[in-house]
């Protein structure tokens, strides 16, 4: 006698797209080594068969390809990092910190060449009050932590999670410091950029980390990229550089593809199922100036 289990299983003429979708992904997750292509994949027939919106669809990528991303891939450099000394008076670096409108503040030792600790925003809300005269700031620093510039993000936020972190001082294979990362940045490769009130909408299109690595964002005409990198490109089918590496592609790309293309390698780090927006760009070799791009 055949047992009842509670439950039936329909033909798959009678599945609904929301069913056969879930089958195929969980038939995905049966496999041995299911593999990153094949999830992707099924994000997107769940998305075009509107089971799942195009926002989700983005984040359920955005949170695949964390796992591939590196530290340095991100990180604000160290050039552009607002570093406190230990030795400045309150008087001195408190128009900084105004200014800057970050919560989290790097504190140097007097040569430049160690961080001391974190400085938050929020312990300064003492000095409204009292006067600086026995103000230490070594006496409210918080712990740092170090990360190397190849840790992978996954991990990062994992770690960041675990410690109640909320921002890691990235330090280069010589152990200097290179640059500094954020739980923001981490969760906005997942759920999109995040703007707060703080963000300039006319910030530099192109951005320099270290050595040749750049960040771009996408919408870059062709003529500032031109002159940034002192190239003499040209084409009459796109005006940006996302245009470029959508034309070179030939589709419109995932965030984490790449492109190698006259001396320049771009990796898309932001892009949605509308548009590319954000690129990573290393200078491979000393790039010609050409009439064509």
């Amino acid at each position: 006698m055949a047992r009842n289990t509670g439950m039936s299983e329909e033909p798959p003429s009678r599945r609904s797209p929301a069913q056969g979708l879930l089958a195929r992904l969980l038939a995905t997750f049966r496999d041995d080594k299911p593999g990153r292509d094949q999830l992707v994949e099924h994000i997107h027939d769940a998305e075009a068969a509107h089971v799942i919106d195009t926002d989700t669809a983005a984040m359920m990528e955005g949170a695949l390809l964390v796992s591939e991303m590196k530290v340095r891939d991100i990180m604000v450099p160290r050039s552009e990092i607002v570093f406190i000394d230990e030795e400045m008076s309150a008087a001195d670096f408190l128009p900084e910190v105004i200014e800057s409108g970050h919560s989290r503040f790097p504190v140097f030792d007097h040569e430049r060449e160690h961080v001391l600790g974190v400085l938050l925003a929020k312990d300064l809300l003492m000095l409204a009050s009292d006067s600086e005269q026995n103000f230490d700031i070594r006496d409210i620093l918080r712990p740092v932590s170090f990360v190397p510039e190849s840790k992978r993000l996954n991990i990062l936020l994992r770690e960041f999670r675990a410690r109640r972190n909320h921002l890691a001082v990235v330090v280069d294979e010589y152990g200097d410091i290179s640059g500094l990362v954020t739980i923001e940045d981490v969760i906005e490769q997942i759920v999109g950029e995040i703007d707060d009130e703080h963000d300039l909408a006319e910030e530099d299109n192109i951005r320099r980390h270290r050595d040749e690595r750049y960040t771009v964002k996408a919408r870059t005409t062709l003529e500032e990229f031109n002159e940034f990198f002192e190239l003499d490109w040209s084409s009459g089918d796109y005006d940006t550089i996302g245009g470029l590496v959508i034309h070179e592609l030939g589709h419109l790309p995932r965030r984490g593809e790449e492109l190698e293309h006259r001396g320049f390698s771009f990796k898309v780090l932001r892009a949605d199922r509308r548009r590319v927006r954000l690129l990573r760009v290393i200078r491979l070799a000393a790039a010609p100036a050409l009439e064509e791009a």
